[in-house]
Parts: C-alpha cells; structure tokens; sequence
C-alpha cells in the first residue's frame, strides 16, 4: 500500500471537488453497499464511510484503490457531475507547477516513481520520473502492462528495456523509446551510475499507478533486498507496500 498523500486541487476546482460525495453518488449507481466496496478495496467499511463523508482526507492508494475498484478513472471521484453538481467546463486553462523533488512518490524494489502534477485529475497523459533499482529481469520480477501507450527517455544511466514480444534493447543516456504499453514491459538499469528515466503514459491515471503497485514484491521500510545494499532514497520519496 502506498502511504502518499495527494494535494488539493487549486483555485476554482477547490469548491468544486466532493470526492466522499461523488464516491457515494457511484456506489449507489453500481449498486453498491459499503462492505461490497470494503471487500474490492480492502479498506474498512468505517474508513469508507468517513470517506463518503468528507471526514477522512483521500490518499493517493486510497484514490486508486477505490477508482480500480469501481472500475472507474479517480478523476470521477473529483466530477462536480458525479456529487450532484451542475455540469460544466472546469478544466478551461489549468496549469500545475511542480518544483523540483515534488510530486507523488511510489517506491518498490525494483524502482521508485515520482508523478508531477498530482493536484490535475483527469490528464490526457501521466508524467512520470523514474529511478530504476533491479539488475535484472530476475530481481524485477513479472512484467508491467496497462492500458495506452508509453513514451520514455533516459535521463541518467543506461537502461536494458524488456517486453514480452520483442528482445531487449539497450538504451543509453538520451535515447528514448515509444510503445504499446499493454505489452509486457519492465525497465532494468544498465549501468553502475543512478539510472533515471522520464516517462510519459497515455492510460487512464489509475490504472498506471495500479500496475506500478501490483507488480513488485516490497520489503519492510529500509530492508534491502538480498545480496544488493538498497539505493538510499532521495528527499520526500516514500515507500510502497504491496498490499
């Protein structure tokens, strides 16, 4: 489980964003009672009731747990539609400035994700920086796949890409690479230095978060994998748990 936080949306979209109340509105729609969603989800029906009445803040695993498990994209949860409100462009000149280490982290053992611009919901596209950890498909373990297509360029390092249809490529330092992401993929580093990655996914936000969560086997906070000194984190990176 991933124990990040997501920011409140800014200006105008503030007064508008009912998350609980929208998260109500859905469930009653698919027919839904609170312990059928804590059984999807695995959060407590009294969490999911505090949700529902804005008396518990949303984090980011929260917010894709509960899209994946109503089989809807989080920024449903933000729609003034959903919660009963009147319809209406809100997304008209919106703009989101990350500075620098800021954003979303989701960390496993094989690597560590940052996505910018956490506080826009409902982006045509996932901005993503990635540091890669695994040194071999081995240590990485099952392949990633979702939904859209995929865009990556190496920042640092070195890294071998894999896919379940293709041999593996080295790409270094300025090289990028861009595919079907329902492909079976994983990123290995390459190279003795940090290997960084920028990524740019087209699929719907909370599915690419939930493959990112599902895929890797965690290890309790600060153990390092066996054999390999873990990679100290940079600031304001926290762990995720496979739940």
């Amino acid at each position: 489980m991933a124990s990040t936080k997501t920011k409140q949306p800014e200006g105008p979209r503030a007064s508008t964003a009912k998350p609980g109340a929208a998260l109500q509105v859905i469930r009653a729609q698919k027919g839904l009672t609170l312990s059928d969603l804590s059984v999807r989800t695995g959060l407590p029906v009294s969490t999911l009731s505090k949700i529902e009445n804005d008396k518990m803040s949303l984090t980011y695993d929260k917010l894709a747990r509960i899209s994946t498990a109503l089989e809807i994209d989080i920024a449903q949860l933000f729609s003034p539609q959903a919660a009963g409100g009147a319809p209406g462009s809100i997304y008209s000149g919106r703009r989101s400035i990350t500075r620098a280490g800021g954003g979303e982290s989701i960390e496993t053992d094989s690597y560590s994700y940052l996505y910018p611009a956490a506080d826009l919901l409902k982006k045509r596209f996932v901005p993503i920086v990635g540091e890669l950890y695994a040194r071999s498909i081995a240590e990485f373990g099952d392949m990633i796949s979702h939904p859209g297509e995929e865009y990556t360029l190496v920042l640092e390092g070195a890294v071998e890409f894999h896919t379940d249809l293709y041999a593996p490529v080295l790409l270094n330092k300025g090289d990028s690479i861009y595919f079907d992401s329902g492909m079976g993929h994983a990123y290995i580093a390459a190279a003795p230095e940090p290997c960084r990655i920028m990524v740019v996914c087209s699929g719907p936000e909370s599915q690419v978060i939930e493959a990112a969560l599902r895929t890797n086997r965690a290890h309790p906070p600060g153990d390092p994998k066996p054999g390999q000194e873990k990679p100290k984190p940079r600031a304001g990176r926290r762990r995720a748990e496979k739940s």
